[in-house]
């Protein structure tokens, strides 16, 4: 069983930087697929960056530009590094593992 523990989270004013991170345990291999989502109050939870043990990244057009996400393939961990932040990131940022497998969620919010 895996299970993901991210750490990272806080309150930050507009225009600044966040780093999330999500460690994986319980895992014998490599996981493949990692990733964020995110879901803010009253909305539905959509993909933010996702990557692949290559490095191959996609990201939401959203957060294309100020978002990196990265991995550790010998730890199964992931960072998302976020930049130029704005209230509109204030969400619960979630790690995922392909799986199907969810952290319990890591709240961001953006405010001045």
């Amino acid at each position: 069983q895996v299970q993901l523990v991210e750490s990272g989270g806080g309150l930050v004013q507009p225009g600044g930087s966040l780093r999330l991170s999500c460690a994986a345990s319980g895992s014998r291999f490599s996981i493949n697929l990692m990733g964020w989502y995110r879901q803010a109050p009253g909305k539905e939870r959509e993909v933010v960056a996702l990557i692949i043990p290559s490095g191959i990244t996609t990201y939401a057009d959203s957060v294309k530009g100020r978002f990196t996400i990265s991995r550790d393939n010998a730890k199964n961990a992931i960072d998302l590094q976020m930049n130029s932040l704005k209230p509109e990131d204030t969400a619960v940022y979630y790690c995922y593992a392909q799986g199907h497998y969810w952290g319990k969620g890591t709240l961001v919010t953006v405010s001045s």
